[in-house]
Order: structure tokens, then sequence, then C-alpha cells
């Protein structure tokens, strides 16, 4: 299918283009004088000239090294312009580029290199000593922010290149069919695989996001998430090269707010919690409001807002009257709002990777926020369903992207087939088999059931269905979403109840929220440890829990739950690199807790 926009002919030629390379130099081609690539303020700002043309030198520097197509090449840097130089470079040599955590231990990286074999990796300095204990025999290390020895600057690499090389040959060379990156995951359940995704997965996915909504011309993004996450990569990197987004790089993702006001997106998304988390401090905010009029301005507007919303959710047509006065709140007060946030000019967000509650789409819509859940997996290139824009459903994650398939098995499995689905997973020909039927379908490891309006419903994950005692099948993330949204101080949350007699919980503090808390009740500069063990903070999570209760059906609540004076760190022995919960070793760290939740 022909996608075409208004734009100039480039812009439709680059979402045609059957590999990422040729999408890039039509993009650049079309649009050298606009900024590509930034940093906070503008501190960095290279042009689509300028980025094509470090991407064409350090090409010819990694030519020079040796790398050729079809070789791997691993980058382990903080979000950052070298990046997406770096990488980019690497694609046009047919490279397949992949990235790591940051939060790597030495043996988890060991053990990619051992399973991906790169040739060349692209770091800073803060992580060289890590890559060097890892142990892994690597042809070249490249650093971009200083000099070690044993190592080679990016300036170096740069230099390195033949002034003949044939960097235009080089990509033109390049199939649809290329294995375009690695996406390894998060390894919950063993070991992390390689997700295996080509040049024609990524252009497949990024022409079926056209169809759903227009990003329009250089529509501003922020690159926050972690270049090893598909989202990034995938949806920002790969996809900034295809439409043109121009990308502010935001390397700590605790300063996303002033990259936010900084930046002002048109496109953003985030994981529910971070929604979560602005909802909260916005309605702290509104509360704490000392003039009496505008605070009761805020919540009328609020109210006429949540109207619009519940009547748009129930497919029913919202009043001329109600519509005005929405708009004239929109400009009195929710303008202001999202001004506050960095978020006035976006256009579209998503949200993704986790249940987002139904209050939190239904506040941020009524301030005017189009928030649309997606769901997708590596597997699937990041996105295989979407809602719409214009016709978004509350508690699902919309149809299935154009050109892609998705059906239930007998079981109620998420099975999905189309051009966005991967080749395999790297060197693991028999987890590859298992991972799809005999007639083609990716089976996703996700519950899922259909609207009768098509739109997709996600249960949860196959193998973390808690089926209590009395064999009652329930939904341990969603649990954990209702309780996570009950109040901010709640970091993590994970339910624990299966083949046991009632659901019980093991909470650990927001380490941003837990020492404002603390502040209001005197304990200013306590630890988290400290404020964990507070009794005053164990009443909130208390209150917490019991209003998570009242959202959940009688075999869902949590009967008893322990507050743990830790936290849960990105990467450690509780949560994935992406915030996931490691279930199976949670329940083996905190065995006595959860025992002593039973006990008696």
């Amino acid at each position: 299918m022909t996608i075409t926009r208004p734009d100039a002919a480039g812009a439709v030629a680059a979402i045609e283009s059957p590999t990422v390379c040729q999408a890039f130099q039509i993009t650049a081609a079309e649009r050298p004088d606009d900024v590509a690539l930034r940093t906070l303020g503008g501190a960095v700002s290279l042009t689509w000239a300028e980025y094509a043309q470090k991407a064409r030198a350090m090409a010819a520097g990694l030519a020079a090294l040796g790398l050729k197509r079809g070789d791997t090449f691993a980058c382990m840097l903080v979000n950052r312009p070298e990046f997406h130089v770096m990488d980019a470079a690497a694609m046009h040599l047919g490279a397949t580029s992949f990235s790591i955590y940051n939060t790597s231990s030495p043996e988890q990286i060991a053990y990619l290199f051992a399973d991906a074999a790169p040739r060349i990796v692209v770091t800073e300095m803060q992580y060289l000593e890590r890559i060097r204990q890892s142990g892994a025999e690597l042809e070249h290390i490249v650093l971009v922010d200083g000099e070690a020895e044993g190592a080679i600057t990016s300036d170096d690499l740069a230099a390195m290149g033949d002034p003949a090389f044939d960097f235009d040959a080089a990509w033109r060379a390049v199939q649809a069919d290329d294995v375009l990156t690695l996406i390894y995951t998060s390894g919950t359940t063993g070991p992390p695989k390689g997700v295996e995704l080509t040049h024609d997965n990524q252009m497949s996915v990024a022409r079926s996001l056209r169809q759903v909504f227009d990003p329009g011309r250089g529509a501003g993004v922020i690159s926050f998430l972690p270049h090893a996450h598909i989202a990034d990569r995938g949806v920002l990197h790969y996809g900034s090269q295809i439409m043109g987004y121009t990308v502010t790089d935001c390397p700590d993702p605790k300063q996303l707010v002033p990259h936010l006001i900084d930046a002002r997106p048109e496109i953003w998304g985030g994981v529910p919690r971070i929604w979560e988390k602005l909802k909260a401090a916005l309605e702290a905010g509104f509360a704490a409001e000392q003039d009496e009029e505008k605070r009761a301005g805020v919540q009328k507007a609020l109210e006429i807002g949540r109207q619009k919303v519940r009547l748009e959710q129930a497919g029913e047509q919202v009043p001329a009257e109600l519509q005005q006065q929405w708009e004239a709140m929109d400009a009195a007060v929710f303008s202001k709002i999202k001004g506050m946030l960095g978020l006035d000019k976006v256009r579209i967000s998503i949200v993704g990777a986790a249940p987002t509650p139904p209050e939190v789409m239904e506040f941020f819509s009524a301030i005017g926020l189009t928030i649309c859940e997606v769901w997708g997996m590596s597997e699937t290139t990041a996105i295989a369903t979407m809602n719409p824009p214009d016709r978004q459903r509350f508690g699902t994650v919309g149809p299935p992207l154009p050109g892609t398939e998705v059906k239930l098995d007998g079981d109620g499995e998420i099975l999905v087939r189309g051009p966005i689905v991967m080749r395999g997973y790297r060197n693991l020909p028999e987890k590859t088999a298992e991972a799809f039927t005999d007639d083609g379908w990716l089976r996703t490891g996700d519950i899922g059931q259909f609207t009768d309006e098509g739109y997709l419903k996600i249960v949860d994950r196959k193998k973390e269905l808690i089926i209590n005692a009395a064999g009652k099948n329930m939904s341990p993330a969603n649990i954990e979403a209702t309780l996570k949204s009950a109040s901010p101080l709640i970091g993590q949350a994970i339910c624990v109840g299966d083949a046991r007699p009632y659901n019980v919980a093991l909470i650990v503090l927001d380490p941003d929220v837990a020492p404002v808390a603390a502040q209001k009740l005197g304990m200013e500069g306590a630890s988290l440890e400290e404020i964990a063990q507070d009794d005053r903070v164990r009443g909130l999570i208390g209150q917490a829990v019991e209003q998570a209760n009242a959202k959940l059906s009688r075999v869902e609540q949590i009967k008893k739950f322990t507050l743990l004076p830790t936290e849960w760190m990105p990467g450690g022995d509780e949560l994935t690199p992406t915030m996931k919960l490691k279930r199976k070793p949670i329940a083996a760290k905190y065995e006595a807790e959860i025992e002593a939740l039973y006990a008696g």
C-alpha cells in the first residue's frame, strides 16, 4: 500500500524505502538544514546534513577497522548524539547493531558479547572498565568522550577512513532481509535472547504506524529510554531516520521534566509509572493551591473534562455546549498545566509495557493529552496494536496495526503474524521454532481478549497468571497496577498468590516520592530504609492498599502486605533493565517475608 502525505515527495519515498539506510539518505537529502539531533538547551545541535556527513566519516573509519556487512557492532552509551551517529555509520555498512543496558554487570556483558560476537564496541569512559572486566575478546574499543590505552577515540576513528571508500556502494548493498539490529530480551525467565529484526521489519512497522497517525514533518521527540530497549531504538532512533524527527537526547531519565520543558516535543510516550507520577504531582499541586477560587476553578475544569471524556468513551455524542465549555477550560486552565510540564505541543502520546489504570488515561484525556495505549514486544518490532488517537478505548491496547494479523489461540494466547514479526532468535533455532506455530504465527506468551469493536485487551503473561487455591485465575499485573496507582509512595509492588488461599504483596517505596513524604513527617534526611520502617509511612501504605482493594474483586484483594526497607533498581535482583518484575528471583530472595505473610 502506498502511503502519501502532504510533504515533499522525498518524505513519501523515505517511508516506502526497502531499507532504513535508504530512508535515512532520503530524509537527510530532503531536509539538510533542519535540526536532526540536539541536547538540552541546544548545547549540541546537528542538522541532517551534519548528521549524514558525520555518519559517512565514521562509516569510513569503521570500514577501515574491518567492519562490513553481516558483522555485529555494539554500543554502550547514554542517550547522546554520538550514539545515533555511530549506530547509523555501522548500519550503512550493513552491520547488525545492538546496545547493552548501561546497568549491565561484567558477567552480563560477557554473555551478550559471547552470543553476538561483535567486532567493535563504542562506549564512553564510565563503562570502559566494566567492558574490560567482562573478559570479552574485542578487536576494537572506540571511546566517544576521552582517551584510554588500547582504545580509539572517535576523532581518530574519523581520521582513519580511506578517502576513496565507496560509502554509497556500501549502503546500497544492504538488503531488506538483512538483520538490522539485535534486541536482547529482558531475561525474566532465563538468559536474554537476541531478537533478530530486519530492515524490512523496521520499515514495515513505520509504514503501519504512519497509517494510524501522522507525525508531521520534523516532529520533536525525546530519547530517554535505554537504547537497548526496542521502544527507543526502534520507535525513536530508527523512526527518526525514516520520519525525520528532531531528537533531543536526555542522558539521565531523572532530568526528563527539564528536557520536556526545553524540547516541547510533539510526540512523546512513557511507561505507565511515568504518567502515574505526573498525575500524582499535578493533583498534589492542585490540592496545595492556597487560592480557594483558583483551586475550585481547576476542579471545575477537570470535571468538565471528565464529562467529555466519559461520553467519548461510551461512544456518545459530546453536546456542543459541553465541547465549548471544554475548549474554554483548555484555553484558560489546561493549556497552562500542559505548558508547565513541557507537553503543550504534544499531538500524540504513547503508553505501553504494562497495564495503565483507566483513571490515569481519563485524567490526561480530560486535560487534552491524547494517550494511545499500545501493545507489542521486541519480537514484533515494538508495536503490534495501537489505540487510534481519535477512537481510544481505555483498558484496551487498540486494534492491530494495518498489515498485522492478531488472533487468539484456544487458551487465549495472543498470536501475531505479519511483516513486523522477527526473523528469529540469534543462535537459538530450537527456541525460534518453539516461538512459532506450524503455520507461522508468533506465540507471544500473553493472554488476551477482543472487544466487540475488535480492540485487544491484555489479561497478563500466560506464565504469570495466578491460580489461587480455589482455582480462580487472576492477573497479578493488573493487581499490581491498581496498587501502584493508589499512591505515588508505592514505587514497586508484586502480588503473590499462586496456589495460595489469598493474595499478599511485597511493596517498596518510590525513591523520589518517599523523601518528600518523609520531610512532611519531620524526617528530613532520613534514608529510604528508615522511612520504610516508620509506622506513619506504613499506615499511609496501608490506606493505599485499602483504596486499591476497593477497586478489586474480593478474590483479587491484597489481604496482607510487607513494606520492604529497600529499593529495587533496574537491572538488579528484582527488576530487569526495563523495570519488569523478576518474579521467580523475587520469590526466592524474599521467601521468608512471603511465608511470614501466610503464617497463622
